[in-house]
This record gives structure tokens, sequence and C-alpha cells, in this order.
């Protein structure tokens, strides 16, 4: 496994993070019902894939508290205790800002100081490695931005030692703009796959603030939420439970996946045609750019697991394969 340091902290994280928002299970919006979660998950696999991780060097947790709503925070907890795993020995990441509760917006002071002390029982820490905003909304309709306050609670918290570092999960270059002016964050975190590279790419506005800042990012969803690992049938597509974020979406149905299924065909020919070999391309898509310091594939059970950790021991890619990759799929950009 190979590992980087976070920004300008002493914070060092693993390759391969792993991503614990499957760990929540279903879920649905609290705004308009709906689904953001995943199918639902048995705790003896998660802990399977957990062992997995620890064994091929995995540090780098990833939660938020959106996900099940604490229920990710507190698995991810209990893996920890029954392996008899320190959470002293590893970074831990989790986010606030979707999750609102009863105020009315998610970032205002009072509710994130409230739900950095409610994440550090549920993930029974002294301290969050790693706290993001989770999101660049930073107001309710029709009332004035709030990132200023939210700002100023994040570093009151840093300085009496409930966070170590301050990041911001972002969906535009605006948003991950105005953080670095307001909120000073450390690591960003967004989308970063070979179907959207936009802001790890080259060039890119969010590149251009990374190296400015001394700012690193970690990527979320480099498996485009297993489009990439060319799973599914275009003649017969997936049908996700209640509470999968993927339910209805687009790019999960016929038309989308028939524009997919040759792309993925020549990525097979080039880094082989397994899951496991096509997870570690994907994740080495992300990790090969600068300023990456970590990527996080989720997992929901050991095989799961076993396929993301191979990235971190395959050869870097290199700037031909980067190219490639990009050069693939520079028509089809999509979430996922």
């Amino acid at each position: 496994m190979r590992y980087h340091t976070v920004g300008t902290t002493d914070i060092t994280v693993s390759e391969i993070g792993f991503g614990c928002w499957t760990m929540g299970g279903p879920n649905w919006s609290l705004q308009n019902g709906a689904p953001i979660g995943w199918g639902e998950v048995d705790f003896d696999e998660v802990k399977a894939g957990v062992r997995a991780g620890l064994d091929a060097g995995v540090t780098h947790w990833d939660n938020a508290d959106i996900y099940g709503n604490g229920k990710a925070e507190r698995m991810l907890c209990k893996a920890f205790f029954e392996l008899g795993v320190s959470a002293s020995d590893h970074v831990i990441a989790t986010k606030v800002g979707h999750f609102h509760g009863t105020a009315v917006h998610a970032y205002e002071p009072h509710h994130i100081r409230r739900q950095c002390e409610q994440s550090l029982r549920n993930l029974d820490v002294d301290c969050i490695d790693l706290y993001y905003l989770h999101h660049d909304n930073w107001a309710a309709d029709g009332e004035p931005g709030n990132l200023p306050e939210a700002a100023e609670v994040m570093h009151q918290l840093q300085a009496e030692g409930k966070i170590r570092a301050i990041g911001q999960s972002a969906y535009s270059d605006a948003g991950f703009e105005r953080s670095v002016e307001v909120l000073r964050p450390v690591v960003f975190q967004s989308w970063a796959s070979m179907l959207f590279d936009n802001f790890i790419r080259p060039g890119s506005k969010v590149q251009a603030l990374m190296e400015a800042h001394g700012i690193t990012y970690v990527g979320f969803s480099p498996l485009a939420q297993g489009l990439l690992l060319d799973k599914f049938d275009p003649e017969n597509p997936p049908s996700f439970g209640e509470g999968d974020v993927r339910t209805d979406r687009e790019d999960f149905q016929t038309e989308r996946l028939k524009q997919l299924k040759p792309k993925l065909e020549e990525l097979k020919a080039r880094f082989g045609g397994s899951i496991q070999e096509l997870a570690s391309a994907a994740c080495r898509f992300n990790t090969g750019h600068a300023n990456v310091c970590s990527t996080i594939p989720g997992f929901r059970n050991q095989k799961q697991a076993a396929c993301n950790v191979q990235a971190g021991t395959d050869p870097e890619f290199s700037e031909e394969d980067l190219t490639f990759c990009r050069e693939l799929f520079k028509d089809l950009q999509l979430r996922g």
C-alpha cells in the first residue's frame, strides 16, 4: 500500500481508503423522499471487508452523519471493536451537511457542533481526523449564505481538539473556490473517476486551487457505483432495492449501458477483464492525478474489499495510461 500526506498537515492516509456509505444501508432524503442509501447490509460481511482492508494496509476510513443517519459510523466503530482495532491508529473522516435534523439548514453553527459531538460518540473517538462540510449549498432557499458562520464553528471545533483537519466536499468549481476563501480547508473531496474527472484533470480550476493553496484531494466513487466494473447487462438492466441511490437513475438504464459497453471492452483489453483488474484500474486512474492523496471505493463484503485494495500494490498508472482512459471516456462523462 502506498501512503500520502493530507494537504499541509502531518496526517498520512492510505492511497486506497474505504468509503463507508454502503454501511448505512437503505436511506431516504428528509427533504423529498428520494433514495440516498444502498441495499441492506450484513454486519458480519462488512466486518470481513474491514478485515480485508486492514490486512492490505488501509488506514483511511471515510464516513458521514447522513450514511444511514449515523448507522455507518456506529457500524465502523463496532467492526473496529470486534476486530481489536484502535481507531487512533487510523485516519477517520466524517462529514456534516446533508442531515439537518430539525435545523432549517445543516450548516447552522449549533447543528454542526451537535452533529460533531454525535459523530464523536458514534465513532467512539475523542477527535475526528478529517471533518468535512459535505456540500457547497451554503443556504436554505431564500436565506442568506451561512458559510462564514459554519467556518467559524469548524475552526472552533478544531481549536478545541475535536477535529484535527478541516475538509470541503463540493460539487462545483465555484463551491471549492468559495470554501478556500472562507473555510480554508486542507483537503477537498468529490467525484473522481474515468467517467467524471472534471475536478482532477490537468488544467482544471480545482487543480489550480489545490496547487495554489497546498490542498489535496480525496476522490469518491472511483468505480462509478459499479459502472466501470462491467457488471450490468444493457439488455437486462439492474433493479435496485428501496432506498438505493441508484434506483431509476438513467446511467443504469439500457441506452446508457449500451453506450458504455464498447468502451468497457477497450478498457478490459488494456488492463484485464476481471472485476478485480477493472477495480484496480479505476482506482489507479484517480490516484495517478496530481494532488490526489486517496481514493475511497465503497464495499459491502470481503470480496469487494479485496478487489478495491488491489490498486494499492499494482503499478501506478503511467501518463500513457491516464491519457488512454481520458480519451476513451471523454464523450461519455457520467457522475456515477
